[in-house]
């Protein structure tokens, strides 16, 4: 079994990581309080188990269990809003030793749903198949976005998308999709808090120069001055270009932008390095995906591989001023167990999907059950 072992996927993410620890380091020593990096230690040296747990049981096993592991994630998702908020947002429900965050499961349930669901080709050739991928999306997307959660909710179009996409739905459907999700939006928009609103009208409200903003736009500003002073070799390599500690003061810097500072810490050269494990890990996903022959794991491993790319994309992206401050994670790097913890979870489902004797990696064309017969 070691043998077929996916190595790439296992070294690039120990390798991110080891990297993670290195910016939570950081953060730490220019916040001089608090001491992260141990507990994310800990939650590392935890979830690696999980990631080889997750190898272990046949992958096939999961899908007569999707429908009911999404229901359940559904009913964690309603129970969050009877928990005491957390800076004003109502995401985890406290278990003592740590604050499990729902969504998380959540985001994995609904891949394995989805998949089950699109498995077979007359779901989504008919109008009504097409519509309920739509609503289980929007179930959760809904009340992850009334927590409130906007960076987790805007994972789960691009998770839609590309699995009608790996699934073979036609370009009107893809079409069909991006229309609906635009018919939406100013549903959703005014379904956004003030604070969630500001967070987005900040990024069309950069300017260089001027008075430090404040606000919102103060994380904006901040985030892109700390990445900014790293520089092309970083403060490690040419030492720390200014000493007023209020240039480092970056708000949940090793959670949410934690990207900011490998590039101060280890400047240009950090984030290419950090940006090649990003692409090395969803390379192989996707070749896993392409090569393997099985409807349900094939999709899978897309809504796997789109969901850390797209989560990936819009973390980092915040940071420079592309994305709105979401307050989403940076996979496998940011500080904090719920996403540590599911993102080793959906690796070792991906590496499972990769490996599983009975479906071999091979280079044949998609098959598709026998129910699904056009």
């Amino acid at each position: 079994m070691l043998q077929r072992l996916p190595w790439t996927i296992l070294i690039t993410a120990i390798a991110l990581m080891l990297a993670g620890l290195l910016g939570i380091e950081r953060g730490d020593d220019l916040s001089g309080i608090g001491q992260l990096r141990s507990r994310q230690l800990v939650w590392i040296i935890l979830s690696v188990p999980v990631m080889f747990a997750a190898i272990v049981v046949p992958y096939r096993r999961l899908r007569p269990m999707s429908y009911s592991l999404f229901l359940a994630s559904l009913v964690l998702l309603v129970a969050v809003f009877f928990t005491r908020p957390i800076n004003g947002a109502r995401c985890w429900i406290p278990l003592g030793f740590m604050n499990f965050q729902p969504s998380e499961l959540a985001k994995l349930a609904y891949i394995l749903s989805l998949a089950h669901y699109l498995m077979y080709r007359q779901n989504y050739r008919r109008f009504t198949g097409l519509l309920v991928p739509f609503f289980l999306t929007l179930v959760p997307l809904g009340l992850i976005l009334a927590e409130p959660d906007l960076g987790t909710a805007l994972l789960f179009m691009p998770v839609l998308f590309s699995m009608l996409f790996a699934s073979g739905a036609r370009p009107r459907h893809l079409a069909f999709v991006i229309m609906l999700g635009i018919a939406i939006s100013p549903l959703l928009w005014m379904k956004l808090n003030p604070e969630q609103k500001s967070r987005i009208v900040s990024v069309f409200r950069q300017q260089d120069g001027g008075a430090t903003p404040t606000g919102d736009g103060f994380h904006l500003h901040q985030s892109k001055r700390v990445l900014a002073l790293g520089g092309v070799w970083g403060s490690a390599v040419t030492g720390m270009p200014t000493d007023q500690p209020r240039a480092y003061l970056l708000p949940a810097a090793r959670t949410d932008f934690v990207f900011c500072l490998i590039g101060e810490r280890y400047g240009l050269i950090g984030c290419a390095a950090v940006f090649s494990l990003y692409l090395i890990l969803f390379g192989r996903g996707l070749w896993i995906a392409a090569a393997t022959r099985e409807p349900f794991g094939r999709l899978v491993a897309v809504g796997i591989v789109s969901l850390l790319a797209s989560q990936t994309i819009i973390n980092t992206g915040m940071t420079v001023g592309l994305m709105p401050i979401t307050g989403i994670t940076l996979p496998l790097m940011s500080y904090g167990g719920s996403s540590l913890l599911f993102t080793c979870l959906a690796l070792g489902l991906l590496m499972n999907i990769g490996m599983r004797p009975g479906y071999e990696i091979a280079s044949d064309p998609f098959r598709y059950s026998s129910r699904g017969k056009a």
